[in-house]
């Protein structure tokens, strides 16, 4: 098994359960759960997958939902959604790392755990939302779908372009003569201006998707389906999906909205299909303009582009996908952001008073827990470059500060200015848990001149 430091790495893969994982159709978030999953087993990582009761994996398959809530409305969405999110968080000790890609509603479990948190974010539906982020912030993991879609009040430890299968889709280098709409029919997913930029220029739409919004399709798109110039599949099979990407003279995006990804676009672009796309979002991170497709602002502009889409080169389209977009650079990218949460997270052991866990680490200061065993004593020390702030959260014991003695039980606090000398000791049979906040410029653990230590590391 790939192991990190040594040890067997355990994750909790908390898929949705809209849709099953991998997704029989739709279904974004399923369909990069399900190929990060399989990537990882494939490394020989331990994970453990929760998700609908008929999805499918190498993986351990952990469910409570035997189907998903989009195909099955007998389904209480909110009772069976409280019952997943809690099966992950109750078995959370059995775990290196719960990996989140359920939204914000996971991160309020996070703080009953000790388990560290990811979460993938893979859109933030409303700002209505993001005070539940913003409460997590400093305790749990972030991680971006594109550079675009990051949020200025919150912290990323990484973005992490997503990656597809990319050889389950073919290339074809002599498409058909017709333009291709396929998402979700949305006002957001420009499904009408799809059908305005195909009549501007003269050429057949294929539209394929589940819809969103009925309102929305009777109102903006049925009344243009003729079946000749305008034509609706439907919501069809995966299958079908690449075939329609593949045939494809170009896939139409035109977005109304700052898409945070756009896994079509990049699975379009797979097949050798160039993408028009509204310039909005994540998709100059995914469309080389003028290269493989078109950036655009307007429907007219989508249908100038129409007229030199025999310009680019289908060739260069599946080029820049399998070097940018694989599953194994998606994989490799999440093992990475692995690695640093738990170095970031991990105890000390080597420490012979005990241990302590970083729990924040920012410019300019540090945030530890530090627990000291019954007898345990921190070396006598001072900091050159940092000032320390203690509170004691459990336990009892004897703080020195320069020469005085200081006894210390839970919710007191002490101060230490740069270069004063300080120790503690447990007095107590129990552990000593306090937390220490350092302030300053230099905060690595090697700014520490010991003057007396018990454990000979003077």
């Amino acid at each position: 098994m790939s192991n990190f430091g040594g040890a067997v790495i355990r994750i909790a893969m908390l898929s949705p359960i809209a849709w099953s994982t991998p997704p029989k159709k739709y279904g974004p978030w399923e369909s990069v759960v399900s190929l990060l999953t399989e990537g990882l087993v494939k490394r020989g990582i331990d994970v453990t997958l929760f998700a609908t009761a008929d999805s499918h994996t190498a993986a351990k398959l952990h469910a409570v939902c035997p189907r998903p809530y989009e195909e099955d409305k007998e389904i209480l969405v909110k009772v069976y959604e409280c019952l997943h999110i809690s099966e992950v968080f109750e078995r959370a000790n059995e775990f290196d790392i719960i990996h989140n890609h359920f939204d914000y509603l996971p991160l309020t479990y996070s703080a009953l755990v000790d388990t560290p948190v990811v979460t993938t974010i893979h859109g933030i539906s409303s700002r209505k939302t993001l005070s539940v982020y913003k409460k997590y912030n400093n305790s749990t993991f972030y991680v971006s779908i594109s550079d675009a879609y990051r949020c200025q009040e919150l912290d990323y430890i990484a973005t992490v372009r997503h990656g597809i299968d990319i050889e389950g889709f073919t290339f074809n280098d002599t498409p058909e003569n017709y333009l291709l709409f396929i998402s979700r029919i949305h006002r957001d997913k420009g499904t009408r201006e799809a059908i305005e930029t195909a009549k501007k220029a003269g050429m057949k739409l294929l539209i394929a998707g589940f819809i969103a919004d009925s309102e929305y399709f009777m109102k903006e798109v049925e009344p243009y389906i003729d079946n000749q110039q305008i034509i609706y599949e439907g919501h069809v099979s995966q299958e079908r999906k690449k075939e329609l990407l593949s045939n494809a003279r170009a896939l139409l995006h035109m977005i109304n909205y700052d898409e945070a990804f756009g896994i079509g676009v990049v699975e379009a672009l797979a097949s050798g299909t160039p993408v028009i796309a509204m310039n909005r979002g994540s998709m100059p991170e995914l469309i080389m303009d003028k290269e493989t497709g078109f950036l655009v602002n307007s429907v007219e502009e989508a249908a100038e582009a129409v007229k030199m889409i025999g310009s680019i080169s289908r060739k260069k389209c599946r080029e820049n996908v399998e070097k940018r977009f694989s599953v194994d650079r998606m994989v490799d990218d999440y093992i990475k952001v692995y690695e640093t949460i738990l170095d970031k997270c991990k105890r000390e052991s080597v420490r012979p008073w005990g241990y302590y866990k970083v729990l924040s680490e920012k410019p300019g200061y540090k945030v530890k827990s530090l627990t000291v065993l019954p007898e345990g004593e921190i070396s006598l020390q001072r900091h050159a470059h940092r000032k320390e702030h203690w509170y004691i959260v459990s336990g009892k014991g004897i703080v020195t500060k320069n020469e005085s003695k200081i006894r210390v039980l839970a919710g007191d606090s002490v101060d230490f200015p740069v270069k004063q000398v300080h120790r503690v000791k447990n007095i107590d049979n129990e552990n000593l848990v306090f937390i220490e906040i350092s302030q300053g410029d230099y905060l690595g653990e090697d700014d520490i001149e010991r003057l007396e230590d018990k454990y000979g590391r003077e």
